[in-house]
């Protein structure tokens, strides 16, 4: 096992959502009629959103890409408003690149991604679709065979980032609550960092198989300390929105919340700030979205893609972080990045 630290490969994850930043496009231009109704006069988000009759979700997938492509700006109170580039793509503007871009208008994807901003997800399940369970629902993820597709489908970007992200998380010689851990690489690498720590990988049944697969691999691969990690992991198979989780001196929470609506990314935050100790840290690691919610390009489309196959999409700091001091946390200023357009942020529990 090749343990090298490649370039940042956000390049190829960039190219790969790309797609999304296009069908976003055309659906606005050509479907949803926001450049014409922008036309008209500047609108908050909430504003466009009540215009359209949509929840938030999709409003907040929307609009921030198009500004993150230049086609929209907000103003200082928040107002958006069609830029001079994206006055090419309304009626009264002559001559225009309408009839050039409704060459693609048809195309499935666009109308796919029309009805999903219309029903906020698909038709038939208006909260999305996801590899991950929500209430009394069944979880995709306890079905063998999906689990362990998906969860090696994961298993590079988790082998690339794992390294970059130990080295942020706070040393440490307690205890690691690794929510959604997935194949465990976050835990290991920050447990290799950590000689006298422990720590709990915590997800469904079938994925916890194949973390521990990778345990096992990673185990007998002749890297310093890596043979004694099998007796400092706990694998602990659960439901972190309603099952109790273990106490823990840090939390991390890696490619987490971006799957969830944000009512229950408030109910996570809650639950993480209980499972965590008097002067404990949580983490989030995720791809973010700028406070000011437009852009960065990258990120946009990424909330796209989380948009078409999940029930979230991303999100800001600020909005972890209101998460987070709501669930009795204090959150610090500061932001780590890692690779793939990813980032860390940290809240701490104070000692009362």
């Amino acid at each position: 096992m090749n343990y090298a630290i490649p370039p940042d490969l956000a390049p190829i994850t960039q190219h790969l959502r790309a797609m999304y930043r296009s069908r976003l496009l055309l659906a606005a231009v050509h479907h949803l009629n926001v450049f014409e109704i922008l036309r008209e006069s500047a609108l908050t988000i909430p504003e466009l959103q009540a215009r359209l009759q949509w929840r938030e979700r999709p409003a907040m997938v929307l609009f921030p890409a198009l500004c993150a492509m230049q086609m929209l700006q907000r103003d200082a109170d928040g107002r958006l408003s069609i830029t001079d580039t994206g006055r090419y793509l309304t009626q009264r503007q002559s001559p225009n690149l309408l009839g050039y871009t409704g060459l693609e208008k048809d195309d499935p994807g666009v109308l796919e991604m029309v009805e999903l901003l219309k029903n906020d997800g698909p038709v038939d399940t208006p909260e999305g679709v996801s590899y991950v369970k929500e209430g009394e629902a069944p979880s995709p993820m306890d079905d063998p065979e999906a689990s362990r597709y998906f969860t090696l489908a994961l298993a590079g970007r988790a082998q690339l980032l794992a390294p970059l992200v130990a080295k942020h998380l706070s040393r440490n010689a307690g205890h690691l609550l690794d929510v959604a851990g997935g194949t465990g690489m976050y835990t290991y690498e920050w447990l290799l960092l950590n000689p006298d720590a422990t720590a709990t990988v915590f997800d469904r049944p079938e994925v916890l198989k194949v973390a521990a697969e990778f345990l096992e691999k990673l185990a007998q691969s002749g890297r310093p300390g890596a043979e004694n990690l099998r007796n400092r992991v706990r694998f602990q198979p659960g439901d972190m929105l309603t099952d109790a989780l273990p106490e823990a001196n840090l939390l991390l929470a890696a490619s987490l919340f971006h799957d969830w609506p944000s009512d229950t990314c408030v109910h996570l935050a809650q639950r993480f700030a209980t499972a965590i100790r008097p002067s404990g840290e949580v983490w989030a690691h995720d791809a973010f979205l700028h406070d000011t919610l437009d852009g960065p390009l990258p990120v946009t489309d990424y909330s796209a893609a989380l948009f078409s196959g999940t029930k979230g999409r991303a999100y800001s700091r600020q909005e972890y972080r209101q998460w987070f001091t709501q669930a009795g946390l204090q959150p610090t200023d500061e932001d780590f990045p890692t690779g793939l357009d990813y980032s860390l942020i940290r809240a701490t529990k104070p000692i009362l």
